[in-house]
């Protein structure tokens, strides 16, 4: 049996031919329109310039004020009468008192006799350990030897410090304790004087000076025969019993 359809009459038989030649084409175009220039057109500027009337300004009239002049001077009398001064004024002289070259100082003589020297005795600490003759506490003049003296001394001032003790009650509050070195000086006329205190609190340094500036009267000590100031150092515990 013969087909019925032309043979020429093939819608694809030249498809690649016509496909290829859009490819051609198109690539041409494209081509074509890459390299293609285009040169910018030259833009002219133009400048305005406004030109402005110039300013006119009116000028007040000012009016000039006129002043009348002043008078003039009176005018000098024909006769001038001369008065005599009524008091007379004595000129004060002011001499100077700068001295020259010239100017004779005498010496000033100052006898011996005229001059009164005051002796100013210097006050001698002596340390209570090297003192020659040591202060005597009330109730150790039994005592002859100073070994002796100076024990019962020691003695007496730990029955002071332990009849005299108060435990601070803030301090027992803030359980505060500690030792409290105490220094002070026993003057010429055994009083006891320069307290020093040093301690881990000031409750406990104030308690402590309170108790040695109630130390009663002793005699003072002695070095060379002479009176002298002696001081003496002691520590102070201050414990809170369990």
């Amino acid at each position: 049996m013969k087909p019925k359809k032309n043979p020429n009459a093939e819608i694809g038989r030249n498809s690649s031919l016509y496909f290829m030649l859009g490819l051609t084409s198109v690539l041409f175009v494209t081509w074509q329109s890459l390299e293609v220039k285009v040169y910018e057109k030259e833009s002219k500027a133009s400048e305005i310039v406004q030109v402005m009337d110039e300013l006119k300004e009116d000028v007040p009239i000012t009016e000039m004020i006129r002043t009348t002049p002043p008078p003039p001077p009176p005018s000098a009398p024909d006769v001038i009468e001369i008065v005599e001064d009524v008091e007379e004024v004595e000129e004060t002289v002011i001499e100077s008192t700068e001295s020259s070259q010239d100017t004779y100082i005498e010496d000033a003589i100052v006898k011996v006799d005229d001059v009164d020297v005051e002796e100013v005795e210097e006050e001698i600490v002596v340390p209570f350990a090297i003192i020659e003759y040591v202060p005597v506490f009330p109730g150790c003049e039994i005592y002859q030897t100073q070994e002796e003296r100076k024990e019962c001394f020691n003695q007496k001032v730990q029955e002071h410090i332990k009849e005299n003790f108060t435990y601070p009650p803030a301090a027992l509050d803030m359980q505060i304790t500690g030792r409290v070195y105490v220094q002070f000086v026993i003057d010429a006329q055994g009083r006891v004087t320069g307290i020093q205190k040093r301690g881990p609190d000031r409750l406990l340094e104030d308690e402590a000076a309170r108790i040695i500036s109630s130390l009663p009267k002793v005699k003072p000590g002695q070095q060379r025969g002479k009176a002298v100031s002696v001081k003496y150092s002691i520590p102070i515990n201050f414990i809170m019993k369990q």
